[in-house]
């Protein structure tokens, strides 16, 4: 600009007719002022004078010409970039050497643009998707099954079981029952409804029944004590004529000796040993 100070404020030679520049409403000649004030240019190292464009990145400085990728060297002036380790590179190279690829399409994941990271993989936000019904994943709760993610729903819909009694999703544990899965709340006596799981239970027409109410519902009656013969436990009874007894009561009527494996009598509703049923 054209000086309508007097004097540089440097070297105190006339400003008249010449070029000049302000600094803290100074006026300096351009050679005074660039020998004080210009930055050096990070590239070519040499000062950025006042009549050059100056263009500036986290404290450092570049000629216009110089500001550019410190790989392929085209110029970054007015458009994208990245730094590295104080290099500065356009977005092509920076990606090619340091960006994240993609773990879905195996694509750059551009510098700026929004990354997912699970399990140490990066993907696209576009590609983080549900393997079932494609909706984005984002940070909602998901279940990996064969590499693939699926949201909640429709893992759930996919693979998980569902219980055979209330028909609901089984999330953890459960009891397999004829080959049917089935919470541990619902695995329930047929009968008298108590929880079965870890107990003994009997099986009957495909339900499952406890100790108890099977034998008060089917057991067979032992013909001298009354009381249910369950068989449970590998106990021994004996059956004759449409009759059952334990075991320990199939005995002699008289003498009370055990018949179990011995040959025995009958009289009306006794049972007698050979001795006793010869006398």
């Amino acid at each position: 600009m054209t000086s309508s100070h007097t004097d540089c404020h440097y070297c105190l030679q006339s400003l008249r007719g010449r070029k000049y520049a302000l600094r803290e409403e100074n006026a300096y000649c351009v050679t005074c002022y660039d020998s004080l004030f210009a930055n050096p240019c990070e590239e070519c190292k040499q000062p950025i004078e006042c009549d050059s464009k100056d263009l500036a990145y986290k404290g450092r400085h570049w000629h216009e010409r110089c500001f550019k990728c410190a790989k392929c060297n085209r110029s970054l002036v007015e458009k994208p970039f990245a730094a590295k380790d104080e290099l500065l590179l356009c977005t092509e190279c920076y990606s090619d050497e340091y960006s994240s690829k993609c773990f879905h399409c195996q694509k750059t994941i551009m510098p700026g643009s929004r990354k997912m990271e699970f399990k140490g993989s990066s993907w696209h936000e576009s590609c983080f998707v549900c393997q079932y019904c494609r909706q984005p994943l984002g940070t909602k709760p998901l279940i990996t099954k064969d590499n693939e993610n699926y949201c909640v729903p429709c893992f759930e819909k996919q693979f998980a079981h569902h219980c055979y009694s209330c028909k609901k999703v089984i999330t953890s544990g459960g009891v397999t029952y004829h080959d049917q899965p089935w919470h541990k709340e619902c695995f329930v006596c047929a009968g008298c409804k108590t929880q079965l799981s870890g107990q003994r239970f009997i099986s009957k027409d495909e339900y499952p029944y406890c100790v108890d109410c099977f034998s008060k519902l089917y057991a067979k009656k032992c013909a001298v004590c009354k009381k249910p013969i369950t068989a449970l436990g590998g106990a021994k009874f004996v059956s004759f004529e449409e009759r059952q007894w334990h075991g320990e009561c199939f005995n002699c009527a008289k003498c009370s000796v055990s018949l179990v494996g011995h040959g025995f009598l009958t009289r009306q509703d006794d049972v007698l040993c050979h001795e006793c049923g010869s006398a």
